[in-house]
């Protein structure tokens, strides 16, 4: 028979609070200790509990508490810099931005141009660049479609090849049982026929 699943909330009486709190504890720190072992990892827990009249602190570390904080004060600080960007890095990332706005408008206004929308507006220059630009894409269109074509050309040659070499075997098969004569004359019949 399963167990009920409790329900997340504050355990109301206070001698069943501190029995939880203790057995919990211990699976806790267990989980710890492994978790520390299997990933080669610093581990430190500090529960305080408040539930008894002298407040109690439970603690479990792999080494030392005051190493595990003293390290995780000095990566936090580090960690906290490197989240800061620089005014250069700042710098670098507006100029990018700008570009990549750019390339976006630019390509915005080559599509427009596509569409017709602005065809009317162009010199003969620009509408030859434009010319270019969807003959060279027509071009590419074209070559993937002969790619493809010949692709599917070769992949049913090769399939009648495999089929005509079946039927070969096949014929031969057939004339190995006309020749031994293992069939009645009807069948004969209908063999020679096939054959043909």
């Amino acid at each position: 028979m399963a167990r009920e699943k409790m329900k997340m909330k504050k355990i109301a009486n206070v001698a069943a609070r501190q029995v939880t709190l203790t057995k919990r504890r211990k699976g806790l720190f267990k989980k710890a200790e492994e978790l520390s072992i299997l990933c080669d990892a610093q581990i430190g827990i500090l529960i305080i509990s408040s539930s008894s009249t002298p407040i109690n602190f439970f603690n479990y570390a792999t080494t030392s508490m005051k190493d595990i904080i003293e390290r995780y004060n000095l990566h936090s600080k580090n960690f906290d810099e490197l989240e800061q960007p620089s005014e250069l890095q700042q710098l670098v990332r507006d100029s990018n931005l700008s570009e990549i706005n750019k390339e976006v408008a630019e390509r915005s206004h080559q599509l427009r141009r596509m569409r017709e929308e602005e065809l009317q507006v162009l010199s003969i220059d620009e509408l030859q660049r434009l010319e270019q630009s969807m003959e060279a894409g027509l071009r590419r269109i074209r070559q993937k479609k002969e790619e493809k074509i010949m692709r599917e050309i070769n992949q049913l040659q090769e399939k009648m090849m495999q089929l005509m070499e079946g039927n070969k075997l096949l014929r031969q098969e057939v004339m190995d049982i006309i020749s031994n004569g293992s069939g009645d004359e009807v069948s004969t019949e209908v063999l020679c026929q096939l054959c043909l």
